[in-house]
């Protein structure tokens, strides 16, 4: 089954890219959907089991990393649904978090020079206002993890933006506090992975408030929020392969839309191969067959 647009009677709910959210008053309904984006546009077809992996992948790091986060389970029947709700359906993609006030910033890690980072180094030599040695290659390691936060965009891109910036933002001393607690947990989940053979170049979480404590909330480190790569194939210089929607992202490109109308259907080739690379993402990580 393939989850495109999750439902329960009576509630509408805020959704997302991929995840569908319900308000249940002090606690929230995540449904991660099999739905799959790419520049800017949510595309026709959804990735078998995607929304699954991505749950998952969550809770595993929730358990695993000691940081407080917002995760209270992931059996969808302990909220009073509606009658008429297919229970069944929102299993092994659901997760019941508590509410918080969400920081409004996207907190990003980065260890290697790709993507965004790497177009802004390029022009200026810096991402996200901080400097870096001359002479980088595009997929670099860099000397140490940076931080490199940004806007959170409701619909297109998120905005690379300074520490600075951040600051007169949120409050310098809250802003000192989600940086170092981001460096520090990418800096783990990256040991835990490298010892595994994927490298995460890089992240971004998302942080909460409740009750005067800051709280890890939303996804982490997943192949949609991070780009996972086989540690054993990585070489400086180009682009990499990785754990993600690479497959869908390359033949796009290649297929004359012009990104600006809407995206075609993707063939079932490309579905499959982007659904079995989310599979290996989780299975190389964990260890367990998914």
């Amino acid at each position: 089954m393939v989850l495109l647009s999750s439902s329960i009677p009576g509630i509408e709910p805020k959704r997302g890219k991929v995840r569908d959210i319900y308000d249940f008053g002090d606690r929230l309904l995540f449904v991660a959907t099999d739905r799959i984006s790419a520049f800017d546009w949510i595309l026709p077809a959804g990735i078998p089991r995607k929304g699954e992996v991505l749950t998952r992948m969550s809770r595993f790091w929730f358990d695993l990393l000691d940081v407080p986060n917002h995760f209270l389970s992931d059996d969808p029947a302990e909220l009073d649904l509606p009658d008429g709700t297919d229970i069944e359906a929102l299993r092994g993609r659901s997760m019941v978090v508590t509410r918080t006030d969400v920081v409004p910033v996207e907190c990003v890690a980065r260890a290697y020079l790709s993507g965004s980072g790497w177009k802004e180094y390029q022009q200026s030599g810096a991402v996200c206002g901080v400097a870096l040695p001359p002479g980088l290659q595009e997929s670099s390691r860099l000397p140490e993890p940076i931080f490199t936060p940004a806007t959170k965009a409701e619909s297109g891109h998120d905005e690379n933006i300074s520490f600075e910036s951040m600051a007169e933002q949120i409050g310098r001393s809250l802003a000192e506090q989600l940086r170092d607690l981001t460096l520090q947990i990418f800096t783990a989940g990256q040991a835990f992975a490298a010892e595994r053979g994927i490298i995460i170049a890089d992240t971004k979480f998302e942080f909460g408030i409740r009750d005067g404590r800051v709280i890890l909330i939303d996804e982490v480190m997943t192949p949609d929020s991070s780009r996972f790569w086989p540690a054993d194939q990585w070489e400086p210089g180009h682009g990499q392969p990785s754990f993600d929607k690479q497959f869908v992202r390359d033949w796009l490109e290649q297929s004359g839309w012009d990104k600006n109308s809407p995206p075609p259907q993707l063939p079932e080739e490309i579905i499959s191969r982007t659904s079995a690379r989310y599979l290996e993402a989780w299975e190389r990580l964990t260890g367990t067959p998914f």
